[in-house]
């Protein structure tokens, strides 16, 4: 197993303001995504943001030759998708941004949905229930937990509700590297896996489908869809294991752990 890179205070530092710049970019996304916008409208606006704005890096922007800031990924779009310019968002939409951010040498990577206009019932249940399971997976994490008793929580929650977990990608470990050990997988057992360290930092996010668990792969090589065309959602947070627990690095403002959450 590769090592895991435990970080200081002082990088935990420079990383919350990774974080908080971040959480920032989201904030203002918030005002901008609305129908009629398209994809590539908010990759423009986001990278002209965080360039010029925050005097910051886009790190997604050529890691992997990907050539964007961001992923929009619209619908049945389970993760990776590109924007374009021609495809406007519609009223009913669901649609998943994922940003990256470096600042002073450290990588901040979040993920939000958002709903254009009035939603279906199932797809807004389907957005809530995902933002529930990712905060289940994220007050599992302590020193002395393991990745195993992560998963377990992301997973029992999502299909207790009738979802499936998307297995072919997980969250990961972040910090001067975009990519970084260890994996962090959205399903697994609880004592099993890695035992989580204080100065750990990965993120947390987990892909549900509505519908069967099962993806592809479509031509262009990024965009990943369900194979059954039923809607997905994605959230993600970057987390840091502390001495007694968790510090979630790329909080927003208007967000707080869902009332539901296990307590």
């Amino acid at each position: 197993m590769a090592k895991v890179t435990l970080k200081s205070e002082e990088e935990l530092r420079v990383m919350r303001e990774s974080g908080r710049l971040l959480a920032l970019v989201f904030s203002h996304l918030d005002k901008l995504i609305m129908p009629g916008i398209t994809t590539m409208d908010i990759n423009n606006w986001a990278e002209r943001y965080i360039v010029d704005d925050l005097q910051a890096r886009p790190a997604s922007k050529g890691q992997y030759d990907y050539q964007f800031v961001l992923n929009a990924s619209v619908n049945h779009v389970v993760c990776h998708g590109i924007p374009s310019a021609t495809q406007k968002l519609k009223i009913g939409d669901i649609v998943n941004v994922d940003i990256t951010l470096e600042k002073g040498g450290f990588i901040a990577d979040s993920s939000k949905m958002y709903l254009l206009g009035d939603v279906k019932p199932y797809a807004k249940r389907l957005v809530d229930k995902t933002y529930v399971a990712m905060w289940q997976g994220i007050k599992a994490v302590k020193p002395g937990a393991t990745l195993g008793d992560v998963g377990y929580a992301i997973q029992q929650y999502a299909e207790k509700h009738g979802y499936s977990i998307v297995r072919e990608y997980c969250g990961h470990g972040i910090g001067r590297e975009m990519h970084e050990e260890p994996q962090v997988l959205h399903y697994g057992s609880r004592g099993k896996g890695l035992v989580l360290e204080e100065g750990m930092v990965f993120t947390i996010e987990p892909m549900v489908n509505q519908g069967k668990a099962k993806i592809k792969n479509k031509k262009d090589g990024w965009t990943v869809v369900t194979s059954d065309k039923k809607l997905s959602a994605q959230w993600e947070h970057t987390v840091a294991v502390t001495s007694s627990g968790f510090e979630v690095l790329t909080l927003r403002d208007d967000e707080c752990i869902p009332s539901e959450i296990n307590q």
